[in-house]
Formats: structure tokens, C-alpha cells, sequence
């Protein structure tokens, strides 16, 4: 983790920087605190960003929170992170799914070709990933007739 002023600093040296939120939903507690600190700890070790902060809050009993599941227990965390890249945001949101997410800097991007095709790659191939795990997939859409 950098401290805020090495945030600061990428930032004025044309890194992104983003807030966002996690929650994580457990049948117990205790794994819900340690699934959250898990995930957060592999986003702080991640190649493609820097974490500068984070914020749990405490855990909060859930009643009924599924079907079938009388109980449940929600943490929420909220961190701030630095990227160098549009690119490398797009590929931690992808890889880590936070619940939502902010640029809070710079308040405009100018993107080379070469990095948006890079984008729309990686979240095509996500979508075949899911359509190859029966976990959805791509929608073929008929023409009106």
C-alpha cells in the first residue's frame, strides 16, 4: 500500500484515480470479515494498481439475505486506488468485481486506439469465459422482421 502523497503524485503524473466499494455476503461472521480482508489483501499485492486506501465497515447481520438462507452476514469495504491505465482499472474491475466504482481523477481521458481495442478485448474475452463456464454468455440478437 503507498501512502495518499505517492497517490497524489502518480496522479498529477497521469495515473487514474478511483474509489470503489466491495461487500462481501457469508453465512457466518467470521468468513465474511476474512473472505473481504482475502480479497482486499490480493487487490493491494495486484501488478496493475497501486492501494492507498481502505476503509471496512463492520459486520452486519442479514435476515433472509437468499432463499433458503435464514441468516447471512454482509462487510463492506471502501478502498482508493491509483492506475496507470484505463486499461489496468478495466482489468481490476473484471478480476476483483467490486460493487461499484468511481473515477474521482482526472475528470477527462484521452485514449489511444491501441488501448481501447485492449479494453474491448479483455471484456470480450471475459464474456466467452463465461459463456464457456455456462455462467451466461453472448446474446445473438434477431433482426425485427
Amino acid at each position: 500500500m503507498i501512502s495518499e502523497a505517492e497517490a497524489n503524485e502518480k496522479v498529477r503524473e497521469g495515473w487514474i484515480k478511483s474509489w470503489m466499494a466491495f461487500e462481501v455476503l457469508a453465512i457466518n461472521e467470521k468468513t465474511a470479515r476474512e473472505s473481504l480482508e482475502g480479497l482486499i489483501d490480493k487487490l493491494d499485492k495486484s501488478e496493475n494498481i497501486e492501494l492507498f486506501k481502505k476503509e471496512f465497515g463492520s459486520v452486519k447481520r442479514v435476515d433472509r439475505p437468499l432463499r433458503n438462507v435464514e441468516t447471512g452476514f454482509s462487510v463492506t469495504c471502501d478502498v482508493e486506488i491509483v492506475s496507470k491505465k484505463l486499461e489496468y482499472l478495466v482489468q481490476t474491475v473484471i478480476e476483483f468485481g467490486p460493487s461499484a466504482v468511481e473515477v474521482l481523477e482526472p475528470l477527462s481521458l484521452n485514449l489511444k486506439v491501441g488501448e481501447t481495442q485492449n479494453i474491448l478485448n479483455t471484456i470480450s474475452e471475459m464474456m466467452h469465459r463465461f459463456a464457456a463456464a455456462g455462467a451466461g454468455g453472448i446474446l445473438v440478437l434477431k433482426e425485427k422482421v
